[in-house]
This record gives structure tokens, sequence and C-alpha cells, in this order.
């Protein structure tokens, strides 16, 4: 096979502080050994695809053109930034299209005309190269856009209830629970049995969790929630929390509510109860800072959960055995519902970025580049 030609999205910052992200043209050479061509065909918009692309680039007032945009960065942002100044970077976690070429490796060859679902950055492009080991062949039936979602959420989702059960733990507290990764993770529960705690954030959330069967949906809105959850809390047994927002006091409040149902009819202790508490933070829904206040003991801890380091601790079976569940289950209990879908170039149109990086919960947004 000659050489391939096709576009793909580029994001980067400048010294002086200018993002631009733009659509530039790449030439693919023929895949050799173990890599393998895919003709990419959907790609989800993901919280952690926007962090590269945009991060907090003033989108509002940035200037557009076709195939462009040109915003300014914060200083403050600017600082973070400092390492990534002057390097292009892909975008696209995932994606899924069909293998037009492959290498001579007997792994590529097997997947040659097959369509697959592909992780490991760069799929927000017309082509991606790539190693076999990056690609899970779809069953026969299987769309693009249905295998498109099958890795960040649906494995962050069981990778939730892997941590869970390595940590002793038996229940969950979910916050941003409405999301798609939210309404998988609901379903999982149902399914493996998993007391859960769905933490949303106003009453359309509540019903959409409400139409999954879902159990301890609690409004974080609402006047009550502290007690609630609590409540919720005390029926679950849960001592693990995963939260999407991040900032403000969210962890805070869900420590807190542990410790008093851990602390409940005990004796009096100035250190707190002695049951371990556990508190992930893997998402970024507010950017302020975290803000704890000292309610719950010293038995806590609080920490960053990502995907891929996960992944890499999790051992080759037990991988195998999450693609596996995800794969064959990727119409029910892995289903991804999109607000919207956009070729590569509305996805630089200002109406359209601002649509979806607003990051509205239960809105994730389908990039369909050929």
């Amino acid at each position: 096979m000659s050489d391939a030609h096709g576009l793909k999205l580029l994001s980067t910052l400048h010294e002086d502080g200018r993002l631009i992200v733009e659509l530039v043209e790449e030439t693919l050479p023929a895949p050799k050994g173990e890599e393998v061509l895919v003709r990419l065909e959907a790609a989800p918009i993901n919280p952690s695809d926007l962090a590269l692309l945009f991060s907090s680039a003033d989108l509002a007032n940035a200037h557009y053109e076709e195939g462009r945009i040109v915003a300014q960065m914060p200083d403050g942002a600017r600082r973070a930034l400092a390492g990534r100044v002057g390097q292009p970077m892909v975008i696209g976690n995932e994606g899924a299209g069909t293998v037009i070429a492959a290498g001579e490796a007997p792994e590529a060859q097997a997947l040659l005309g097959k369509r697959v679902a592909v992780i490991g950055g760069g799929m927000f492009a017309q082509y991606r190269l790539i190693g076999a080991d990056a690609c899970m062949a779809l069953h026969d039936d299987a769309t693009a856009e249905q295998g498109a979602s099958a890795f960040v959420n649906p494995l962050t989702a069981l990778g939730f209830v892997e941590t869970m059960k390595r940590g002793g733990h038996k229940a969950i507290v979910h916050t941003a629970a409405a999301s798609n990764l939210g309404q998988m993770l609901v379903r999982i529960a149902q399914e493996d049995g998993i007391p859960l705690v769905n933490i949303v954030r106003n009453e359309a959330q509540v019903a959409i969790l409400e139409s999954l069967g879902a159990d301890h949906i609690i409004d974080s809105s609402k006047g009550d929630f502290p007690a609630r959850l609590q409540s919720a809390i005390a029926a679950t047994g849960a001592t693990l929390a995963f939260d999407a927002i991040g900032g403000g006091a969210m962890i805070s409040q869900i420590l807190h509510a542990m410790e008093q149902v851990a602390s409940k009819d005990e004796p009096y202790s100035r250190y707190g109860s002695n049951r371990p508490k556990q508190a992930y933070i893997y998402g970024a829904l507010d950017m302020s800072p975290t803000i704890l206040t000292r309610s719950f003991g010293f038995a806590w801890n609080i920490g960053g959960w990502l995907l891929f380091p996960f992944l890499q601790s999790a051992g080759s079976e037990t991988i195998e055995r999450m693609r596996r569940r995800v794969r064959d289950n990727l119409t029910t209990t892995f289903a991804s519902h999109y607000k919207a879908r956009i070729s590569l170039a509305e996805a630089l149109n200002r109406d359209a970025v601002l649509e979806y990086n607003a990051r509205r919960t239960g809105e994730k947004y389908l990039i369909v580049p050929n």
C-alpha cells in the first residue's frame, strides 16, 4: 500500500500564551511489523481530551477561522503548562474504524479488514498508524459509533470495581453519576451486586438514573444533601469514593459522612474512627482548589486515579477479562449515547466549541473524521 494522506487535529501552546488549535495535513507510511493503519470513523470527545485540546484558554474571545482557532491562555495556566510550550499535541484518546493496511506480523495481519476500537492518542484524525496491541477487534455486527467509546469510560468504570476489590471495600460513592461513565457504573453495579451511592447535581440527572433503576441517588443541590449522603453511606457501608469534580468541598463532605457513619455508637476518640476511608479524584469538572475540612479523623487517604496507570498495574489477565466484557456488552452495559456528531472541521467552529467544551454531564459529542 502507498502512503496514506489525511487530516489531524493539533493543539500547540506558544511562548506568548497563544493556543493554536488547527487541522493539518499528514502523510502516514505503510505499516510495518505489528503496526496497522486504521481509517478512523468515530472518536468521542472525552473530558481528558478537552484538557489537552483547550485547557483553560479563553475560547469565548478567540479568533476562529476555517480549520484554525487562536485563543489566549491565562497567565497562571500558561505557567502551569510551560512543559508543553512549542510542542504540537495530538488529541483524542480513543476511537474506532477499519484496519485498511497491516504490517507483516501475524497479530497485525489478523486485524486486516476488521473494524476495531483503538486507544493510544491522536484519534482526532482521519487515519492512525498504531500497534496492533492498541486495537480491539469488534464483533462483526458492531458499528464504529458503538466501538468508539469502548476503552476510556468502560475500562474506567470496571477499574473502579477492581480498585474496590483490591482495597477490601464493599461499596462505592460516585460523583457526576449521571455521566456516560456513571451510567455504565450503575449497570455494572446492578449486574455485580455492588452497592453504589450516586451523587448528581440536579433533578434532570436524578431522572436519568431513576430511569436506569439506580438506588441511592442524591442531589447535591438540595438542602438535605448531607443527611441523605450519610444515610446512603450507612445503608451501603461505602468507604470508597471516586470523584469526577475535583475542586470544592465534595470530597470533604463525602469523607465526613463516612466518618459520621463509622464513629456512630463507638467510644469517643480524638483521632476519629479506625475505619479506613479512601477517596480518589479522577476528574476536574471544577478547576477550583480542593477544600478539606478536617472533620473525618485520621484513617483516610485521598489520591488521584487515572486509567492508564491502573491498567499498567492490573496485569494482562485482568485487562483481557475487562476488554472481553466490554466487547461482549457494547450495546447494553457499555452503551454510549451522543448529543451530536460533528466532523473534524466542525469541531473548530465557534458554536460547536463553546457547546462541547461546556462539559455538561451526560452530553457527549462524537467526532466523525471521514
